[in-house]
């Protein structure tokens, strides 16, 4: 520790001992010229690694594309040559050869290529929105190469000049006249001093080749590659061209294909609008996959931001505010729960903006910082959007209802996560309610859900406490169809169901956690019976469907009425079948009494046990849905949704429609 009156700097105790007494001015070292680029890459290019490398061609290859998106160019070249070089050429305005103002001796050429902060995208004159904005990315690129080569075709004469670890190796020389040419032509061979023995690859240069042509639709990028360099699977060709006239929207379909999408076409668009008095520009393209394996790809003035950044941001909280407000238009309540990510998770996503004086965070420019970036992006964004979902209502409801589920889920993953939380440092607590089996094997073990407490204690009586489970729900419970998330958290039945499972529900439904073999639903033979076990068939539907699938849901089936004749006693299910027993069993001469059971809680436990709960002797319905493995099956599980979505949904006018449908089929009704 030091005491009062020690002195430190950074060279350590200033009394004359150590090396920091050998520190003065002739150890201030100025680096000149491009030394501070050889001296520290990884500043200007984020490392020595194969990426930086590949770093080397985007800033080239950002160049051609200025002068493309400021009308100039139309055509641009990226070639893999052997020997680890790379051409890029454009047909633009071709780099000044004239005698720079400041620099007389030299070239604004010579200038560009070997003094850092230099360039025509200063004063926003020659280049109103540009990728290159600090005046360093081609003298990088002749930094760190050990060879580079530049042709410039303007003003009807060909110039050439070379140079060597950013130092010109020739002078700038007038090689003739090219009357039908012109543009830039550059080719660079990185520097292994630098970059080691890495290589370019032919793939990672075909896709960025690729990439940019879509980011301007007026420009034609063409690729060619050194036979001997092409990977042998075939996956890059010797020669190729891009050109996409639909922009964005094209990119965004090849990239799709035939994947199946939530609706039938994306949501694209290009608006402009004035940004500091120039031109602005945003381009989109989103789409849906129904496989949720979707990417977000963000640009601005051409440069990919992998790292997005406030333009991403703001193409984000369009669509999510966007759909949110489609959603109150609709009167959908559960619409304010959308968040950006359930409306972006699984999205397949394109944005890209021209925008004057961009700001990046870092000299490779991969996140945006531009702050009026987000306004002007999420107000273009958000008013198309508006309008697309308006304008097609059809795909507005399919996204919606698509995005509201996904919300739902990330609830109910949220509420797993916290229950888990809860229970993890205690035992599993188990509802009150719940008369549970003693087997601690779930193998032949079944939990019987019956409305009532009076149903409920003469189940209790009834069941074989070994393996049988008792849960009573008090009347009908929550029509999860038409309920909202919170509702569904706050509704005391619908937890303690869950609670007793304990399998959880949606996608955080775990099959080997299902505490019981087979789930009975056990209600009285009337018609609030059939309700209520309608109810409770939705809630596995919606909440857990596969537990439907593994063939874990079953419907009792209790009688209605019981008829005896002397000392034959027999039970039927309902009027059908007591007038088939009527006409079959008793048959003939006697009187034959005839009891109507007016709930399974008026039922002795004996005759509960002996019609319904004993395996032996009961009857029970399996509950299924159609597995969707043909295309007939498809369609039969497309209807299952539908109808329920009719007859348990919020609209009740689909419910009357149903009625109205079906009402001359309805005979002897239990009203």
């Amino acid at each position: 520790m030091a005491k009062n009156g020690d002195l430190f700097d950074g060279a350590g105790p200033r009394n004359g001992k150590g090396n920091g007494s050998e520190y003065s001015a002739k150890d201030i070292e100025v680096l000149e010229g491009l030394e501070p680029v050889r001296k520290r890459p990884g500043m200007y290019v984020g490392g020595t690694d194969e990426r930086a490398m590949h770093h080397l061609v985007a800033e080239v290859l950002d160049n051609a594309m200025d002068e493309a998106v400021a009308g100039h160019a139309d055509t641009i070249t990226v070639e893999l040559l052997a020997g680890n070089k790379v051409t890029i050429r454009d047909n633009g305005r071709g780099i000044p050869v004239d005698p720079h103002p400041k620099y007389p001796k030299q070239s604004a050429l010579e200038v560009i290529l070997t003094t850092l902060h230099s360039g025509g995208k200063f004063n926003g004159k020659s280049y109103a929105t540009s990728g290159g904005l600090h005046g360093v990315g081609v003298s990088v690129v002749n930094a760190l190469s050990d060879e580079l080569h530049v042709e410039v075709a303007r003003d009807r004469q060909s110039w050439e000049q070379s140079y060597s670890r950013g130092k010109p190796v020739t002078k700038l020389m007038n090689v003739g006249a090219a009357p039908n040419r012109r543009g830039t032509t550059v080719t660079f061979h990185p520097d292994p001093q630098i970059f080691g023995g890495h290589k370019f690859v032919p793939e990672r240069l075909y896709r960025m080749a690729r990439s940019k042509s879509y980011l301007f639709r007026g420009v034609e990028i063409r690729w060619r590659c050194d036979a001997s360099l092409l990977p042998k699977d075939g996956s890059v060709p010797a020669d190729d061209s891009f050109h996409f006239a639909g922009g964005l929207r094209d990119y965004l379909e090849s990239e799709i294909g035939q994947r199946p999408t939530i609706i039938p076409a994306p949501f694209a668009g290009l608006a402009q609008t004035e940004m500091n008095g120039v031109q602005a520009k945003v381009e989109w393209a989103v789409w849906w996959p129904q496989d949720e394996d979707g990417f977000i790809r963000s640009y601005c003035n051409t440069v990919p931001t992998p790292e997005g950044g406030t333009h991403e941001a703001g193409f984000r909280n369009a669509l999510a505010r966007g759909l949110r407000r489609y959603g109150e238009l609709v009167n959908n309540r559960k619409a304010p729960q959308i968040t950006v990510d359930d409306v972006m998770d699984g999205a397949a996503g394109l944005v890209s903006i021209f925008i004057p004086e961009p700001q990046f965070q870092g000299q490779t420019k991969e996140k945006l910082v531009t702050v009026e970036a987000q306004r002007l992006v999420e107000g273009l964004v958000g008013d198309n959007f508006d309008h697309f979902l308006t304008g097609d209502k059809e795909a507005a409801n399919v996204l919606l209802e698509a995005v509201i589920a996904r919300a739902e889920e990330r609830l109910r993953r949220k509420q797993d996560r916290e229950q888990q939380r809860k229970t993890a440092t205690r035992k599993l607590r188990l509802p009150g309610k719940l008369a549970d089996c003693s087997s601690s094997r779930r193998e032949d073990t079944e939990i019987f859900l019956v409305e009532g407490d009076s149903a409920g204690g003469s189940a209790k009586s009834a069941r074989d406490r070994e393996t049988q489970a008792i849960l009573p729900l008090r009347g009908k419970i929550l029509n999860v169809a038409s309920a909202s998330s919170a509702q569904l958290r706050e509704n005391q039945e619908i937890n303690d169901l869950i609670q007793a499972l304990g399998c959880g529900t949606g996608a955080g439904y775990d099959d080997e956690r299902l505490r019981y073999e087979r789930v009975i639903i056990m209600t009285d033979a009337d018609v609030d019976g059939a309700h209520i076990a309608s109810l409770l068939m939705t809630f596995f539907y919606r909440e857990m469907p596969k537990l439907i699938e593994k063939g874990h849901l079953f419907l009792s089936q209790p009688p209605l009425y019981r008829l005896s004749r002397g000392g034959r006693i027999e039970y039927a299910r309902d009027d059908a079948h007591r007038d088939e027993l009527l006409a079959t069993v008793f048959s003939g001469n006697g009187k034959v009494e005839i009891s109507r059971f007016k709930g399974l809680g008026e039922m002795p436990a004996s005759q509960l046990r002996e019609t319904t709960m004993d395996p032996t002797r009961r009857t029970l319905l399996r509950v299924d849905v159609p597995h969707a493995a043909s295309e007939e099956e498809r369609r039969e599980a497309m209807r299952t949704s539908s109808l329920v979505e009719d007859l348990m949904g919020r609209k009740p006018e689909k419910r009357f429609a149903f009625i109205q449908q079906n009402a001359q089929f309805a005979r002897d009704l239990d009203v």
